[in-house]
């Protein structure tokens, strides 16, 4: 079978098992490990914060060092889909949730990989729940099987249109909750939750407003320059007739390396204190973010013949550059990815074959 019947079938079946970030990948893990014989495979096993069992992979064959290949398992909801997990190939396009985020680079890595000469270093990790907590790429960051390796450099497999991207913006998750008494909406008896959350609203949108155009917290490498901070409110299934007894406010703020947003971490923490509402936090890594004469950045420069450049979304480099300098280029576009529309060329996979191979094989070994 040729590399290009190859990366097809793999996506394809990749795609046709459900792998959302709510359940449990083993299913699709063990698909994955069945793609890998010769490689020495270290399952990287956890239940995430719902209980559920999740499996991470480092897969490694040749001699110690060199390079990575990255990429994870789990999608976001199918919110949208009617057909999901059919993967179908029309005019050249792979359709199907994850086909380009990310399970079709994931089986651009799987098959660039498992075709290079023992003698070159050949490493993938395979992560999970990367659309929601990065905990799968924690805990391979943290795992003996992938220090041990000495690795010089990773490349995460997000669809940049195989374009280097050398650094990104990484989040912190705000949890703010009011609490109020449900009751009959009629009685006059019950305390909407929405009251005591809008005053807290109203100094994030001033926040937000603050991100958007005061250029101390804008960053020209990044396009655009100024930080996400974006919100989704949830009144937990309340019907209107009902006074709400709980109201929470999840916003995502994605932030540059090179810019002090301590004064925004101090606004959005006073803003809770003032107004009474429960606040907690989920980070990410630091942002991560190659210098452009950085060797890898080079490599990837001169095997593209591309230039490097930012991004202003996340990934699992934010978690990976803690076990080696990370440079994020994959085959597709991150245009229809979270979306019921997802796709990708399936010539864009095939194009990432031989260049991942050639980024493999100009790494030397430890």
């Amino acid at each position: 079978m040729n590399d290009a019947d190859a990366v097809l079938r793999l996506a394809a079946d990749l795609v046709a098992i459900d792998s959302r970030s709510s359940v449990s990948n083993l299913p699709l893990a063990e698909r994955i490990e069945a793609e890998l014989t010769g490689f020495d495979i270290a399952r990287v096993d956890y239940a995430d914060a719902n209980g559920v069992a999740k499996r991470a992979l480092v897969a490694h064959r040749g001699p110690k060092g060199g390079l990575a290949l990255s990429g994870h398992m789990d999608t976001v909801p199918d919110t949208g889909w009617t057909d999901p997990w059919s993967p179908r190939v029309v005019d050249g396009v792979l359709h199907g949730l994850g086909s380009v985020d990310m399970k079709g680079p994931v089986a651009a890595c799987i098959v660039a990989a498992r075709g290079l000469p023992e003698s070159v270093p050949a490493t993938l990790l395979i992560t999970t729940d990367e659309e929601t907590s990065k905990q799968g790429a924690r805990a391979i960051a943290a795992s003996d099987a992938a220090r041990a390796l000495g690795l010089r450099g990773i490349v995460v497999a997000e669809p940049t249109g195989l374009l280097p991207v050398r650094g990104h913006r990484s989040h912190i998750e705000y949890t703010a909750v009011a609490t109020g008494v449900q009751a009959h909406s009629s009685t006059g008896q019950g305390t909407n939750a929405n009251w005591a959350l809008i005053p807290f609203l109203a100094e994030m949108k001033a926040v937000f407003e603050r991100l958007r155009h005061d250029p101390a917290y804008h960053d020209a490498g990044y396009d655009p320059p100024f930080s996400d901070f974006n919100l989704v409110i949830d009144n937990h299934g309340t019907a209107v007739n009902v006074t709400v007894a709980k109201a929470t406010v999840r916003i995502k703020f994605r932030r540059s390396r090179n810019v002090d947003y301590a004064p925004i971490e101090a606004a959005v923490k006073d803003a809770a204190a003032r107004t009474g509402v429960t606040l907690t936090e989920k980070r990410e890594g630091t942002p991560p973010e190659l210098p452009a004469d950085h060797p890898l950045v080079a490599l990837a420069v001169r095997e593209t013949g591309q230039a490097a450049r930012t991004a202003p979304y996340g990934t699992d480099a934010s978690e990976l550059q803690d076990l080696a300098p990370c440079i994020v280029m994959g085959p597709g576009t991150i245009a229809t990815a979270h979306t019921p529309h997802e796709c990708v060329a399936v010539a864009d996979l095939v194009a990432a074959v031989p260049l991942f191979r050639r980024m493999l094989a100009a790494t030397p070994a430890g």
